[in-house]
């Protein structure tokens, strides 16, 4: 078993810095890296992208989509790839929000597993088919020392549709976005298990010190885009993977308004950082502006 996630994570930042680069090899990036939209030319990107920030980089989020559209092929191209870069010293998060039921969620969870053909330290998923749906995640993420971001309030134009709608339960009246935020909060908490009374935030509070040693292995996605912050993160107990930075219009200044200080924010960049390339120092010059930018 590896050491549980969010220690893991707490040390990477420790290390490099909280900046999380996405690995998005989309087809107009790839010609505009002069690369053809194949295998070939993934390989290429992906390679280029894992030589220049793997060893500097706290966090390498690819999209798993962009290696699926190429097959076989692609999933061997993101085999070698979270290999590599793991071995350098970052941790792989798997963007690939995944939310099903049973044995499905089970076998979707088996990326966690240490003897996964494509191991990763940790995933996304998505709970819009109920809390439940994610428990064997959770046990996977738990077993193997893995760790979870769950989509709570994302940083998409329309995502308020669903994510502000209100539902009412034991707990009260509250938002999806926030029911999501409290399960996850429930999963930080020892002992807790989803269908007993949400824990008081005083139970966790001492999980959620920035990157403390106790911080803890489930996390959640908010956008660093919002006009406001509508949920209440606090005694989450573990990280917030906070997409948006860059192209998207999200700014550091958007990331202290929203989250403030005292809690374990993963900002994440993608656009800014890939279209420096192919230049390998370009491509780590630009990551390490938002390292510096990030402090």
């Amino acid at each position: 078993m590896n050491a549980p996630f969010g220690e893991r994570l707490a040390d990477a930042v420790a290390a490099r810095g909280p900046l999380c680069v996405g690995i998005d090899p989309h087809a107009p990036l790839l010609e505009k890296w002069g690369l053809t939209d194949s295998a070939d030319g993934l390989a290429r990107f992906t390679d280029t992208v894992v030589d220049a920030l793997a060893g500097t980089v706290a966090v390498l989020k690819p999209q798993l989509a962009f290696y699926e559209r190429h097959g076989s092929r692609g999933l061997a191209v993101l085999e070698g790839a979270v290999a590599r870069a793991r071995a350098a010293g970052a941790l792989v998060l798997l963007d690939a929000k995944r939310g099903d039921i049973g044995s499905t969620m089970d076998a979707y969870a088996d990326y966690l597993r240490p003897e996964h053909p494509l191991a990763v330290d940790a995933m996304t998923v998505s709970p819009y088919l109920g809390p439940r749906s994610l428990q064997p995640a959770v046990d996977t993420a738990r077993l193997c020392g893995g760790g979870l971001f769950v989509l709570a309030r994302t940083s998409n134009a329309d995502a308020g549709t669903f994510q502000h709608a209100v539902v009412g339960d034991a707990a009260g009246e509250r938002s999806v976005a926030q029911a999501v935020v409290d399960t996850v909060r429930g999963w930080n908490t020892p002992g807790w298990v989803i269908g007993d009374p949400l824990p008081d935030i005083a139970a966790v509070r001492d999980l959620a010190g920035r990157f403390g040693p106790t911080t803890g292995s489930f996390g959640v996605v908010v956008g660093a885009t919002l006009r406001e912050m509508d949920v209440d993160l606090d005694g989450l107990g573990g990280p917030i993977l906070a997409p948006g930075l860059g192209a998207q219009g999200g700014s550091v200044t958007d990331l202290r308004r929203l989250f403030g200080t005292g809690r374990a924010v993963v900002p994440t960049v993608s656009r800014d950082v890939l279209a420096a390339g192919p230049d390998v120092a370009a491509l780590r010059a630009a990551a390490e502006r938002w390292a510096s930018e990030l402090g």
